[in-house]
């Protein structure tokens, strides 16, 4: 407090002291305008305004542009002399507009201000209420595979002479995919927990070929699913974005997966990719059964994990949660709706000053 006080006395004698030079240097080559000095002294006034806290060093400052002008600019010169004809007024007219114009600027500032802060508490409230819907999936979606792969792996150790090689097969075949969405989920954890370490929500970005992030995507995918088959429809033009690449990866690999799973379909999935003036979209669209509407408006929330759907695989979880949080930290939009066929989910990036460079 102390620091800042003395910072903020010192911008202020420096603000006056430089208006005071400026216009003797006019006062001395021949400009004795006194109205051109005045809008000087007003310039500083509204820097000290826009500086300083509080409206103390505004009047302060609106105190000694008025007794400046009166004691260095005005006739007789280096002496005060309130007996001039209407001189009176045109102090107090001075006086009135420099208090005014120091207490709307610093009226302004501390709107500003609040504004700022209202802004960061809403932006704080908003990482609360993911973070709430992401410990409540991760709370859910744990608890579902663990209890699959204890039961699995208990069955096998306690009746293992009794069951056939089939029967052996099968368990393990479990335990192995449960424990391969529990990896999953483990990256998407660490892809918010990456996001969330950056106190602006932000991310690196740096130019990157899509095509190759999406390759990279579904490639990473297919290890996870062999069988799972992906149309890519892009323009034929060279496209660079900036991105952080990994975390798109992740988007594009989430959003596949989940069209694949859920959609309850074994058609090939389509993702779509359009180049627009200001951004690129990805459109990743598939021909199952769609969404529910109940779920649709929720869909990115976290609030539709289910152990397992009908299909017997287990719920979206928190997949569509990282997703929106990854987008918005690259300033994007994502949406999720229903076609005549199925579902599709879209999400835009947009394009930045290199990357209109080099389109």
């Amino acid at each position: 407090m102390k620091k800042r006080l003395i910072s903020e006395t010192a911008f202020t004698i420096l603000m006056l002291a430089a208006a005071t030079a400026i216009s003797f240097g006019f006062f001395y080559l021949g400009n004795k305008n006194v109205a051109n000095i005045t809008i000087v002294y007003t310039l500083a006034l509204i820097l000290t305004a826009l500086y300083t806290s509080g409206y103390l060093f505004g009047i302060i400052a609106s105190l000694f542009c008025v007794i400046a002008v009166n004691y260095f600019f005005s006739y007789p010169y280096f002496r005060i002399n309130f007996s001039l004809s209407g001189y009176p007024v045109t102090f107090i007219g001075m006086l009135a507009i420099s208090l005014i114009t120091s207490a709307t600027t610093t009226a302004l500032k501390q709107q500003r201000q609040a504004i700022a802060e209202r802004e960061k508490e809403l932006a704080e409230a908003d990482r609360e209420k993911l973070r709430a819907n992401l410990l409540r999936a991760v709370s859910h979606d744990l608890r579902t595979p663990l209890t699959s792969i204890i039961g699995s792996s208990s069955s096998y150790l306690e009746n293992s002479p009794e069951l056939t090689e089939e029967e052996r097969t099968e368990l393990v075949a479990n335990i192995k995919e449960d424990s391969q969405w529990l990896l999953n989920m483990v990256e998407n954890l660490l892809t918010v927990t990456r996001i969330k370490d950056n106190d602006t929500d932000k991310v690196k970005k740096s130019p990157e070929v899509v095509e190759e992030v999406v390759s990279e995507a579904i490639l990473r995918l297919k290890k996870r699913l062999p069988d799972i088959k992906v149309r890519v429809n892009m323009p034929n033009n060279f496209l660079m974005l900036s991105m952080d690449p990994t975390l798109i990866e992740q988007v594009l690999i989430n959003l596949l997966e989940n069209a694949r799973v859920h959609s309850g379909s074994c058609e090939p999935i389509d993702l779509v990719i359009t180049e627009y003036p200001k951004y690129i979209s990805f459109t990743v669209r598939d021909y199952g059964k769609g969404i529910s509407e109940k779920q649709l408006p929720y869909i990115f929330e976290g609030q539709q994990t289910m152990s397992e759907t009908a299909d017997g695989h287990k719920g979206i979880g928190i997949g569509l949660s990282i997703c929106k949080t990854i987008i918005r930290a690259h300033d994007g939009m994502i949406t999720a709706a229903n076609h005549s066929n199925g579902a599709e989910f879209t999400f835009t990036l947009p394009k930045e000053k290199e990357d209109l460079n080099n389109a």
